[in-house]
């Protein structure tokens, strides 16, 4: 059970939780709007199709009386189907989400276009049909698949959870069918109502050592799934942890997916016009590529398929595209070091994020380190990135262009050397970071700081534990 306290000082004041119903909030008009404004709450990257869609019709044309509280659609091309309950859970609601994506199974682009620009249409919004077809496309990262569209995700969010259900969802888990529990919380401070979402089930732990075992042995649709979305992954960590500049150019490496006939047949579609193997980066989750033939956005693996179309006259089927491209180490942006850029060579979008796995962008510990760095003491992008747990591209990038880092002529590269990326912050100063380290007592020998004046990664961290 969550727990919620008012802090005063030494003193914490529980404040009891409330329901919805006490509080006169209902479950379409407060629980549904809520859900609707922040899809956040089903999952990443989640596109609120429709709700309250009851235009369903059985076999013999006689429509059904069922309503689905929420559809959405995820980037990786599968629906969401939502059942809300402002109170306690019905014993059998599992069964009512499950009939509804039974019925949503089999809805194809089409049907959810129209469901999309019916919704939009009755919240004020006008967007014209075959518009509303593109947004569903754009929003997919890769191809859309009708295998994925019969395997749609449930979400059932709800104040609590009787045992029934939970025993039942932990087992339908297992056979294959995905079922997220999500609790509502309500609380009360003063005048101010305060509402929370939990996820109950699955657990990290859960999806980790239970699920993710079970998929592996599904059906071809659920392994095209877990590519996908080892895919997107592999984007949202590389943005995520801000490696790479905007405006890194990227070469075309095909690998994974196809033969080596069919690379030597890509890389002479290539040699017929260059632009088509290159394109640039840009640090959004979506399409972060832009396609050097072209001009337009791509997501990798959506462009990794255009290509291969195009040379083949096939439709691709499970490219991991984040395995295609490469970093031109060639072209060294002006905010990076480049012995570090070098270090990249070699490397695809997904070995990149395989390297980055776990590190992120914490600049509140970051700024508290380099305030800490003593006069006379330097260290390098690498260590400082090593003690604060990212990698030291994002590192330099971020000290290029903050404007706020204190102490920031105190790292150098691996070599103890200027970086060629450093900027002042004031633009009027003509002195070199080494002018200044060297007034603190640091000296150089041929450009390089003294090795025994470097402060080591155990260093830093030590720092921080102060």
């Amino acid at each position: 059970m969550d727990h919620l306290f008012t802090v005063d000082g030494c003193s914490a004041t529980p404040v009891p939780p409330t329901v919805l119903a006490a509080e006169g909030l209902l479950e379409r008009r407060h629980l549904q709007e809520w859900v609707i404004e922040h899809p956040a709450v089903l999952g990443e990257e989640v596109l609120v199709i429709t709700s309250e869609f009851d235009r369903w019709a059985d076999t013999d044309g006689v429509p059904a009386r069922d309503r689905l509280d929420i559809l959405g659609l995820d980037a990786t091309g599968r629906l969401v189907v939502v059942e809300l309950k402002r109170g306690t859970a019905d014993r059998d609601v599992h069964l009512q989400a499950i009939t509804y994506a039974a019925l949503v199974s089999r809805f194809d682009l089409d049907t959810l276009a129209q469901a999309h620009h019916n919704f939009l249409q009755g919240r004020g919004e006008s967007l014209e049909l075959e518009a509303c077809r593109r947004r569903l496309l754009d929003h997919v990262d890769g191809d859309w698949s009708q295998e994925l569209l019969q395997r749609p995700r449930q979400v059932i969010i709800a104040a609590g959870f009787p045992k029934q259900v939970t025993h039942t969802v932990v087992w339908l888990s297992e056979m294959n069918l995905d079922i997220d529990l999500i609790q509502v919380g309500l609380w009360k401070v003063q005048d101010q109502l305060i509402v929370g979402f939990t996820k109950l089930y699955p657990t990290p732990e859960v999806e980790e050592f239970t699920l993710a075992p079970a998929r592996i042995e599904a059906k071809a649709a659920a392994r095209k799934l877990e590519e996908r979305s080892r895919t997107r992954n592999a984007v949202h960590v590389l943005v995520e942890a801000g490696l790479l500049p905007d405006g890194t150019r990227m070469r075309l490496v095909p690998r994974h997916g196809v033969t080596e006939s069919l690379r030597e047949a890509i890389h002479a579609w290539v040699g017929e016009d260059s632009s088509r193997g290159a394109a640039t980066w840009s640090n959004g989750t979506a399409k972060p590529l832009t396609w050097g033939a072209d001009g337009n956005p791509y997501s990798p693996t959506g462009l990794a398929n255009h290509i291969f179309t195009s040379v083949t006259g096939r439709k691709a089927d499970g490219i991991q595209g984040t395995t295609w491209w490469d970093v031109d180490t060639s072209d060294v942006p002006d905010t990076v070091d480049p012995d570090e850029w070098a270090a990249l060579a070699g490397f695809s979008l997904a070995s990149l994020a395989r390297q980055l796995r776990g590190s992120a962008k914490d600049w509140t510990t970051l700024h508290s380190l380099l305030a800490s760095l003593p006069s006379g003491r330097w260290t390098t992008y690498g260590d400082v990135a090593a003690a604060v747990g990212s990698h030291a591209l994002p590192i330099g990038t971020h000290l290029a262009t903050c404007g706020q880092c204190p102490h920031a002529w105190r790292v150098l590269n691996a070599a103890g050397r200027i970086s060629r990326g450093f900027r002042w912050t004031d633009a009027t100063r003509t002195d070199s970071p080494a002018d200044v380290l060297a007034a603190e007592g640091v000296s150089f020998d041929a450009g390089a700081a003294d090795p025994s004046s470097r402060l080591t990664v155990d260093a830093l961290k030590s720092l921080l534990e102060d």
